[in-house]
């Protein structure tokens, strides 16, 4: 681990849920008891764990002037995502405590029948959240032992398919703005009724991936991220534990960084479907052809990018163990940007996704390192 890295994300909610000493079943209770320990995490009455979609350690450090609650004096330490660092796959490792090899969500889009590709954000797709991620979550298991737990988000999100995925067995109550879910959840944690509350940010992310986020509007959303959160903190029950985390962080990609698969035979030769997003890339391939490809993207993208058939990577662990209906859902070859460079494709994604300024899902400490705040209400 590097300095300050304190365990992986999916120990988040699970470490949480373990400092609350519930009579839960022997497995997830060990998880749970495991996880706690890794983090380091005090014992509690309630939990709140809040995530700011896209809030990298290394984008919070840049602009910690901005944040002086979140970076306050040893409240900070990190926590590492999964691969790809990408929303649907690391609020789901949240969620459940799993990597994508065992949830199947790897990426923003992934094939899901052999023309077919499911978007994991929107459900654009041939895919039932509930079969297609069939992990029992973290609310499951306190649904299954009479507890309760609720998730507060805006009410768009209140039964969409990453909700299904990754928090369903808890309570949604829905809120716009961020001021409305830190009431919200503070109302849900004074019910005695109510161990656990969930709290999803994503603001930052929407104005990062627009603008940048190095652009003045996203430390601005910073500012005013920190001081709710600090406001959380001084109106939290007593004896309610406050874990902030993130799913990824961010980089800002210029265009001449960017490669475009259109008019490039030599990277689409063989490639019958493309997915995942520009900086963890799915690519399905002509049966057979899978080393000629990797062999070809890796003699174009060089250091920029780890290139790896899908055999190396689920021998690498990089995905967690894998389980045989997880392993086709990964590409045929898999591009994981290191560098800064993103694989775009003009043939089918839209002008609003072409003109993204910031960008995750590659393996670089920037995109995968993720920061852990503690309070102790």
């Amino acid at each position: 681990m590097s300095a300050g890295e304190r365990g992986r994300l999916g120990d988040v909610l699970l470490g949480a849920v373990g400092s609350l000493g519930l009579d839960l079943p022997p497995e997830p209770a060990a998880r749970m008891s495991s996880a706690r320990a890794r983090l380091g995490l005090p014992a509690a009455t309630k939990a709140c764990v809040v995530l700011v979609d896209g809030l990298g350690g290394h984008n919070l450090d840049q602009r910690s002037g901005s944040a002086p609650f979140l970076t306050g004096a040893d409240r900070v330490g990190s926590v590492r995502t999964t691969f790809p660092s990408t929303t649907a796959t690391n609020v789901t490792y949240l969620g459940t405590g799993w990597e994508g090899g065992r949830t199947r969500m790897l990426g923003y889009s992934v094939r899901a029948a052999p023309r077919a590709v499911v978007n994991l954000v929107s459900w654009n797709g041939p895919a039932v959240p509930e079969q297609w991620q069939a992990e029992t979550t973290v609310f499951e298991h306190l649904e299954q032992a009479g507890r309760t737990a609720v998730s507060v988000g805006p009410w768009r999100f209140a039964d969409s398919g990453l909700t299904r995925a990754a928090w369903r067995g808890g309570e949604y109550a829905a809120a716009e703005s961020l001021r409305e879910r830190v009431d919200t959840a503070v109302a849900e944690l004074r019910d005695p009724d109510v161990d656990v509350v969930y709290l999803y940010w994503g603001e930052l992310d929407s104005h990062g991936h627009r603008h940048g986020w190095q652009s003045p509007g996203w430390e601005e959303l910073l500012a005013v991220t920190d001081a709710e959160l600090d406001r959380l903190a001084r109106l939290l029950p007593p004896g309610t534990l406050l874990l902030v985390t993130a799913d990824h962080g961010m980089v800002d990609v210029a265009a001449h960084e960017r490669i475009d698969l259109a008019g490039r035979e030599d990277l689409t030769r063989d490639v019958d479907l493309v997915a995942g997003e520009p900086r963890a890339v799915h690519l399905y391939c002509a049966p057979g052809s899978a080393n000629a490809v990797a062999g070809r993207y890796r003699a174009a993208l060089g250091e920029q990018a780890q290139v790896l058939t899908r055999a190396e990577v689920i021998d690498s662990g990089m995905i967690g163990p894998t389980t045989p209906a997880a392993a086709p859902v990964v590409g045929d070859v898999v591009v994981a940007a290191r560098g800064n460079q993103a694989v775009m494709d003009s043939r089918s994604q839209s002008a609003a996704s072409l003109a993204l300024v910031g960008m995750h899902g590659g393996v670089t400490d920037a995109e995968t390192l993720v920061p852990l705040v503690v309070v102790q209400g």
